[in-house]
């Protein structure tokens, strides 16, 4: 018998390739998503779209594409350059939300998001602010709650950095007695030349074979636009070897725009507008798109439904805009969310 082994110990050995395999199994799983597509018009008296813009509150980054276009309107640049503000007040006491003063003077107006800065849902308490008056609150990775404003005095006894986006300019002078900042979103332009683009057909939203894309095939393809990864699968490249499918056309340019911040529904709303507002004369381009993503670390994706972090925290939309007002409308969520509304 080997030295320093005895009946009874474990062995070194069997552990570790036990502990590897365990290992490797844990990195085969692939984390669940859930992807919604539906398509409809824009002038159909059941199209959802705006509720679905309006019901998602927390939104972070705001990304349309423009094909075949060099150039942005008047009308677009104007709603991007005035996307803002947003405020962090520090260290604000909970129970400031609860305030009636507070409740007079952003709630019942029905214009208030707010939602801690820097908390990590899987690891802290978070706290967030909808505009009909809910306060969602994970106080920690195992309990969510929801509530009216006249919750239990010991939820709102701690103090947190918040970030608040609201209509008008109230929130400077309201919370003057704290540490407040006022922060504009960050916007990214830029025209992209010679881009393959997907074909899409507005009534094919699984696509049909060497005639359109589907919706799934467009979500990925925007994915690697948005990151700026290369689209010509060479082989050499260590970082992308993802390629636009097929079948593609080429675009002499696209405009891209990217909006980063705290950004209330009502703007995207109203950039949404616009970009169908975009075909009222004859364009090249035969589809835009608009994208949404919201705060990994909210407590909530759509309305008041769960959200959590784990093994991914996205929750996000994307409109595809035809020429003729009809759209694609595709939903995500990772990986502990219900299905999309």
């Amino acid at each position: 018998m080997p030295a320093g082994k005895g009946r009874g110990e474990p062995n070194p050995g069997r552990t570790c390739v036990g502990k590897t395999m365990a290992m490797l199994c844990r990195l085969g799983e692939v984390p669940r998503h859930l992807l919604v597509c539906e398509k409809s018009n824009f002038g159909h008296e059941k199209s959802r779209h705006r509720h679905l813009v309006e019901t998602h509150y927390h939104n972070y980054r705001v990304s349309f594409l423009i094909p075949e276009c060099g150039i942005l309107s008047k009308e677009l640049k104007d709603l991007v350059m005035d996307s803002g503000p947003y405020y962090f007040v520090k260290d604000l006491p909970l129970h400031e939300l609860i305030a009636q003063e507070f409740i007079n003077t952003f709630v019942k107006k029905g214009a208030c998001y707010a939602l801690t800065y820097n908390t990590n849902i899987d690891e802290d308490n978070t706290v967030a602010l909808l505009p009909n008056g809910k306060l969602i609150l994970s106080l920690d990775k195992d309990t969510y709650e929801e509530t009216g404003l006249q919750g239990r005095p010991s939820q709102y006894s701690g103090r947190k950095t918040m970030k608040f986006s609201a209509e008008g300019s109230t929130v400077m002078s309201y919370f003057s007695n704290y540490r407040i900042q006022e922060r504009q979103p960050k916007i990214a332009l830029s025209t992209v030349t010679d881009l393959p683009c997907p074909v899409l057909r507005s009534g094919e939203l699984r696509g049909e074979p060497e005639a359109a894309c589907s919706a799934q095939e467009l979500f990925e393809w925007l994915g690697a636009v948005f990151s700026n990864a290369e689209l010509n699968n060479e082989p050499d490249n260590f970082i992308s070897t993802y390629c636009c499918p097929q079948p593609s056309t080429v675009v002499a340019r696209a405009y891209l725009c990217t909006i980063t911040g705290f950004i209330l529904p009502e703007k995207i709303r109203l950039l949404l507008e616009q970009l169908c507002r975009y075909f009222d004369e004859p364009k090249l381009a035969p589809w835009v798109t608009l994208s949404v993503q919201g705060f990994a670390d909210s407590p909530v994706s759509w309305r008041e439904n769960e959200h959590g972090f784990r093994k991914g925290g996205e929750h996000l939309y994307n409109f595809v805009v035809f020429s003729n007002r009809d759209y694609w409308l595709q939903l995500a969520v990772g990986a502990n969310d219900d299905c999309p509304p």
